[in-house]
This record gives C-alpha cells, sequence and structure tokens, in this order.
C-alpha cells in the first residue's frame, strides 16, 4: 500500500527536498504551499499532486485536509516544515517588539497545531502515522544556555522561541498520541542553505531533509517524543 505524506512549504528549500525523497521511496508525496503558482511548479518537477496549503489560514488547511481525505482516504505522514525567519535587524531580544514574536508564531507555532489537528483524524486511519516537525538546534534551551555554546552570537529572540514551542509542542503531541500507533518528533536539519537565511548555510537543502525523511518512515520499534539530528538526540 503505497505511504500518503503532505509537506508543508514544499515548494522550496528542504521542503521540496523531503518530498523529493520520500516520492524516490515511492511515497505519494503531496506537495503543500500557500503560492499556488509555485506549488504547482514544484509538484509538477516532482511529479506529485499539490494542494493549496497556507498554514496561517485554518479554513484553507480545513479545506486541504477535506481534499486529501477524499483523495486517499488517509494519511500516513505529515511534514511541519513550512516556517519564516522573521527580521534578521531584530538580532537581539531587545531590538524585537512583541509583534514580531506574534507575526513569526502565527506560522511556526499556531501554524503547526493548525496542520496537526486538521491532519489528525486522517493520520489516525493510517496503520502507521508519523508526524515530524522541523526544528532547529537554536531552540534548544540546554545549548542555548551552556557557558561554550556554539550559538552565543544567535539570539534571535522571535525564530528560536518559536522553535523552543514547537519542541514542547512535539513533546505533548508525543504523550498524548503514545498509546497509538502514530510517533510524534523533532528534527533538527541544520544550517542549511536556503531562502530562510539569504543561503548562508553551509549544509545543503537535501542533507538537511534526510533527517526529516528518517523520522518520516520509521518502523515501529522507532522513538516519539525525540528531538533529532542525522548524528542522534539533542538536548532539550
Amino acid at each position: 500500500m503505497t505511504k500518503i505524506a503532505l509537506i508543508t512549504g514544499a515548494n522550496k528549500g528542504i521542503g521540496y527536498e523531503i518530498a523529493r525523497l520520500l516520492a524516490g521511496q515511492g511515497v505519494t508525496a503531496i506537495v503543500g504551499a500557500r503560492d499556488e503558482q509555485r506549488g504547482r511548479a514544484a509538484a509538477e518537477r516532482l511529479g506529485q499532486p499539490y494542494v493549496r496549503l497556507d498554514v496561517t489560514d485554518e479554513d484553507g488547511v480545513a479545506a486541504a485536509a477535506k481534499w486529501i481525505e477524499q483523495e486517499y482516504g488517509r494519511l500516513d505522514i505529515l511534514v511541519n516544515n513550512a516556517a519564516i525567519a522573521g527580521d534578521p535587524a531584530q538580532a537581539v531580544p531587545s531590538a524585537t517588539p512583541a509583534r514580531a514574536l506574534r507575526d513569526l508564531y502565527e506560522t511556526n507555532v499556531f501554524g503547526v497545531v493548525t496542520v496537526t489537528n486538521a491532519m489528525l483524524p486522517l493520520l489516525r486511519t493510517s496503520p502507521a502515522g508519523r508526524i515530524v516537525n522541523m526544528s532547529s538546534e537554536l531552540g534548544s534551551l540546554s545549548m542555548a544556555a551552556g557557558a561554550d555554546s556554539p550559538f552565543a552570537e544567535a539570539t534571535f529572540l522571535a525564530y528560536n522561541s518559536s522553535k523552543s514551542a514547537l519542541n514542547m509542542i512535539t513533546v505533548l503531541y508525543a504523550r498524548e498520541l503514545k498509546d497509538t500507533p502514530i510517533k510524534v518528533n523533532a528534527a533538527n536539519p541544520g544550517y542549511c542553505a536556503t531562502d530562510l537565511n539569504g543561503h548562508t548555510g553551509f549544509r545543503t537543502a537535501e542533507q538537511g531533509a534526510a533527517i526529516a525523511v528518517k523520522l518520516a518512515t520509521l518502523d515501529e520499534d522507532g522513538p516519539t517524543g525525540a528531538y533529532l539530528q542525522d548524528d542522534g538526540v539533542l538536548p532539550w
């Protein structure tokens, strides 16, 4: 039985590579993107279906869930990849207005909850549902607080805290779903060269996508409620 996956923000970058790699494993990888022209173009290149999906639009997310139900009857994999970085000028907490957090949280936090809740009934129909939340090492409280933190200069209040919030979201959904076949994990792709950071990263989008694909295709013995990167577990 062919697995059905939905990847948000899949028209470019890491999301596109996740869709491409999953499709290469025989998964039907639905390209979710808010820009219809770019989304359809990406889906056409991949030979995969497209659904319009703006994670900040509750009605639109509900419509996407209804379309997936009508087309496929279930969902096996959800990758919450869509995210924004915020204004690079707000590089320190004291230069970050509260409205910047509100704007960024709409996509990076509230959008994940909106999409997950809408897709959960479809995931419950899967024999082995998988939810992957694309986080970041910048969301690690332990790493940020360490005296020798490699991210001492990365004090992006809005972005970093949104990923910390996403990590808690991951833990709580995993706890709620622990007695079901659904596994929920957070993935750290590393610092990848994408539009999100002006292509300054030292890893490729394909490299960043690998951990998400691994978690999306876990067998029943795989972890849930974990925070993982290519070489293992990250500290919360």
